[in-house]
């Protein structure tokens, strides 16, 4: 006879053994913390293992909530069907829950191949069996990424009220820390603003590279120094800012990895950002950021610390949410100047 599951609820189950199934992108796993805290509060007793990218273990490694991250070796894109059924087969018996953020198929393949009695996730592509406990996807009320994260955590009833976000909140590692200071060749004592001057998604959440050059010189004779960050990607990026410029503005694009960055970023008295995984990792280490708009919206993907200002001239045309600015002039990013934002940031600075 075939294997029948229970027809089961996650609202009346306090699991002790949480199953995660990750986001792909930078930021939006420093926004699942959120998750992961809510629920740690509501069952202190409860295990959080999260299946994610291998780039991200380092980040998972600084949330205190969660117990242990398992990597999946499955490509951007990838289906890797086999590599989720082997990887589910090996975790059979060892989950009552499983929480599955992505929306896709693939994403929820591994906890049915685990065997998982409770399975929850928002309705998606084909998903109906695979997941078991399935929540309406109500985008005018979870109308954030971090609310359709943290509902996800809930009880059906509750997911449907006002409630409240824990924040992020990654851990520093200061051994780590003075490591990377040294390693870079980094003063440790002249204050530091770091910049962050890429965005994966593309041009039209990208701030203009010759603004931040500006700011960056605004920032080193203001008696800072001025560390632009980001993956081997951003390196041209960084050497648009920094090359010609100040000994104080250094391009460490490409040079650290993402354990180093979060601790370098934690290091810093401010931070400058495009809408990008970055500015969440500087809210998640606690570090004020200038979140800078352009095609995304802030009400959408805010950085959730009290410690940010946010600049977005809500245009007419947007959000449009879209790679590239299909009218080409980009004016949501271009009328934000470097003094704009120099202005900002001091404001922030002294606030602090």
């Amino acid at each position: 006879m075939a294997d029948q599951e229970p027809n089961t609820n996650s609202d009346a189950l306090t699991p002790s053994n949480t199953l995660v199934v990750g986001p792909s992108w930078v930021g939006d796993m420093v926004m699942a913390q959120s998750l992961f805290k809510t629920l740690k509060s509501q069952s202190p007793n409860t295990t959080v293992d999260v299946i994610a990218p291998a780039w991200s273990v380092p980040v998972l490694e600084r949330m205190p909530e969660v117990r242990q991250a398992i990597p999946l070796n499955t490509a951007h894109g990838e289906i890797g069907l086999k590599k989720r059924y082997q990887l589910g087969k090996s975790l059979r018996g060892k989950y009552q829950h499983a929480i599955i953020l992505p929306r896709s198929l693939k994403a929820a393949l591994v906890p049915f191949f685990a065997k998982v009695p409770v399975r929850t996730g928002f309705k998606g592509e084909m998903r109906l069996g695979i997941i078991n406990d399935i929540r309406e996807f109500d985008k005018s009320h979870l109308n954030q990424t971090v609310k359709r994260f943290v509902a996800l955590g809930l009880t059906q009833q509750l997911a449907n009220t006002t409630f409240a976000i824990d924040y992020p909140h990654l851990s520093i590692d200061s051994n780590n820390q003075q490591q990377a200071l040294q390693k870079l060749g980094l003063d440790a004592q002249k204050p530091a603003i770091a910049l962050f001057p890429g965005a994966e998604y593309g041009p039209a959440k990208q701030w203009p590279l010759a603004y931040f050059q500006e700011l960056a010189q605004k920032l080193v004779n203001e008696g800072f120094q001025v560390w632009v960050m980001g993956s081997q990607k951003d390196h041209p990026a960084g050497e648009s800012i920094s090359t010609g410029q100040s000994p104080h503005i250094i391009n460490l694009c490409g040079k650290t990895t993402i354990a180093e960055v979060i601790d370098l970023i934690a290091h810093c008295k401010g931070a400058v950002s495009n809408d990008s995984g970055l500015m969440h990792v500087a809210a998640g280490a606690n570090c004020p950021v200038i979140g800078i708009y352009g095609s995304s919206s802030p009400k959408f993907t805010p950085p959730l610390t009290q410690r940010a200002t946010i600049l977005h001239l809500g245009l007419d045309c947007g959000p449009c949410f879209k790679r590239e600015c299909p009218l080409q002039h980009l004016d949501c990013l271009h009328k934000i100047s470097p003094q704009n934002v120099f202005s900002a940031l001091k404001e922030l600075l002294s606030a602090q």
